[in-house]
């Protein structure tokens, strides 16, 4: 096989339709645009959520609370998730994502206190929630903040 005899897959490729290029086209003279009208026109774009003028969705609606934008949160883990891990582990952000438990953790680790721990382990991570580190020390492990 030579360079000149390669080809695309029958049906990968599509022909793009020619506007304006006669009326038996079923594309031609207004090439699909209808007639008149900002739409019809060249450049003729509306921005998006702009209303015809009248007052937009995104400013009628009022403001509510305060949204952090530098907020960094943290990647949730239950106790009950804990129990995939060994006796005697150590289970950190890495190690949860090895076990695919969790598929990325950017910002810290907080584990949270839903289900119960039964076996013994070192956890590692940013934040406990009271409850996980009650639960984790009474299960004989330990809760260290990394």
């Amino acid at each position: 096989m030579k360079i000149h005899e390669l080809s695309p897959v029958a049906g990968s490729t599509h022909v793009g339709k020619r506007k304006g290029r006669g009326v038996g086209t079923g594309n031609g003279k207004t090439g699909g645009r209808g007639h008149k009208g900002q739409k019809a026109r060249s450049g003729g774009k509306v921005r998006v959520g702009f209303e015809g003028g009248q007052m937009p969705l995104v400013r009628r609606i009022p403001k509510r609370g305060f949204n952090n934008v530098f907020a960094k949160p943290l990647t949730a883990v239950n106790l009950a998730a804990l129990n995939k891990f060994e006796d005697g582990a150590t289970v950190d952000a890495a190690a949860l994502i090895e076990a695919g438990i969790i598929s990325a953790c950017p910002y810290g680790l907080k584990v949270l206190a839903n289900g119960t721990l039964t076996k013994k382990m070192t956890v590692k991570a940013a934040a406990f929630s009271e409850s996980a580190k009650e639960k984790i020390e009474q299960a004989g492990g330990k809760a260290e903040v990394v």
